[in-house]
């Protein structure tokens, strides 16, 4: 096994596709698939699955990719200590549920290492899509909230995934409407009062499923649905067509500005929100520095 073949394995796994990842690594297509199939044969496992859109990990295929990024991780820190390289590249990938303070997190992480060499990636993204993205290695970290309603699922499905799940805080939860919406004249709403209301949220493809749904009372009868795809579509909605949508509560002005207000919503349930992680590896430096941020971000703004 070469380090040369764990990045081979990298950056196919990144590309999805062994002809793409030839083409990123400017080598043949033949010698790339075969020193694949020969760290497979060397290590006596099946690391991708072929089909006609490409390739995908195979289950000891994701956990092997977790080891080769710890290891080319190391061996770019050696090459920095000995070889006297420029500053290493530090990598690294975040997938959330739609949340300004997640955004707000990651400008603070960008700016840190704003000086140094980086690729840092930002998935806002569907629940199951954010825990495939760090079951495979393609997120270091997945955000998403837990309620009393999804808890048990959400846990055993993150469980059979052999990730592990860390709160962050808890939060009641709030609407957020337009500031010209008659509810934003309220200090607190009812599910009763929003009825009146076109109800935003956001879409869950294929996959979709009221515990994956990133809104608290998923099953409440709406007379008025709309399902979008991005955050930016939602604020627009809100504004355009004094919509409403469920959340945590905690706006950012720099980035939503000040037409969307946050109300407190009448109900039993509670927002937990918190990161994934792989229970086999710990966390690396940049990991920690995003966390770091998130939870100064969060206890700013409860303060």
């Amino acid at each position: 096994m070469t380090l040369q073949q764990l990045k081979y394995i990298i950056t196919i796994a990144e590309c999805g596709s062994i002809t793409s990842a030839a083409g990123k690594l400017l080598v043949a297509q033949p010698s790339l698939s075969k020193s694949v199939s020969e760290l497979e044969k060397e290590m006596g496992i099946t690391i991708f699955y072929r089909n006609n859109r490409g390739v995908y990990l195979s289950e000891d295929g994701s956990k092997f990719l977790s080891y080769a990024r710890q290891v080319m991780e190391q061996a770019e820190l050696l090459e920095q200590q000995y070889k006297q390289k420029d500053t290493v590249r530090r990598v690294f990938a975040v997938s959330s549920q739609h949340y300004a303070f997640v955004v707000n997190a990651f400008v603070a992480l960008v700016k840190e290492y704003g000086k140094n060499k980086y690729e840092f990636t930002l998935r806002e993204s569907r629940t199951h899509d954010i825990i495939e993205d760090v079951r495979t290695s393609r997120s270091e970290l997945g955000i998403l909230f837990l309620s009393n309603f999804n808890r048990e699922v959400i846990l055993r499905i993150l469980q059979n995934a052999d990730l592990k799940y860390t709160s962050l805080f808890t939060a009641k939860p709030h609407v957020f409407v337009s500031s010209e919406n008659p509810l934003a004249e309220k200090n607190t709403v009812t599910l009763d009062d929003l009825k009146a209301f076109p109800r935003l949220t956001y879409e869950q493809g294929i996959n979709n499923s009221f515990y994956y749904s990133e809104e608290l009372h998923s099953t409440e009868e709406s007379p008025q649905s709309i399902i979008v795809t991005d955050r930016a579509t939602l604020f627009n909605l809100l504004i355009g067509l004094n919509g409403y949508t469920i959340s945590s509560g905690i706006l950012s002005s720099d980035l939503n500005g000040t037409n969307i207000v946050s109300i407190p919503l009448e109900s039993n349930e509670t927002m937990e929100v918190g990161y994934i992680s792989p229970t086999d590896r710990p966390l690396n430096a940049v990991s920690k520095r995003y966390l770091k941020h998130l939870k100064n971000y969060i206890s700013d703004y409860q303060s």
